[in-house]
């Protein structure tokens, strides 16, 4: 009779899908120079939010890569930690590109553990 109980859980368990661990969540919000759409020269005060799922990131902060399509950072702020697994910091950036209908920043974190990815994307005129 345990055979046969230890059977069917095996095979539930089996079947269960597991629960993943999620990536990091990486946000992005607009501080300043919001609008429905953007020209060449605009400048923009963005605030990204880095919330670290796993405790022990092996990843530092400073590895967290940055692609900007249609734009340039200016100015930045050095990364805060605001918790324990809660970092922010301040990109100032100005518009670049004046031949596209969207440009974006993506942020990419790479790791073992499944990494992060954030993406903010903007109209242009």
């Amino acid at each position: 009779m345990k055979i046969i109980v230890i059977m069917i859980m095996g095979l539930i368990l089996s079947v269960i899908p597991m629960k993943e661990s999620k990536a990091c969540e990486i946000e992005f919000k607009i501080l300043k120079g919001e609008k429905d759409s953007y020209v060449v020269g605009d400048t923009i005060v963005i605030k990204v939010d880095v919330k670290l799922t796993h405790r022990s990131c092996p990843v530092a902060m400073k590895k967290t890569k940055f692609k900007l399509k249609g734009m340039k950072v200016i100015k930045s702020t050095p990364w805060k930690q605001k918790s324990a697994n809660d970092w922010v910091r301040k990109l100032k950036i100005v518009v670049t590109e004046k031949n596209a209908k969207k440009i974006n920043i993506t942020a990419i974190r790479e790791c073992e553990k499944d990494g992060g990815f954030g993406s903010l994307k903007l109209d242009m005129e």
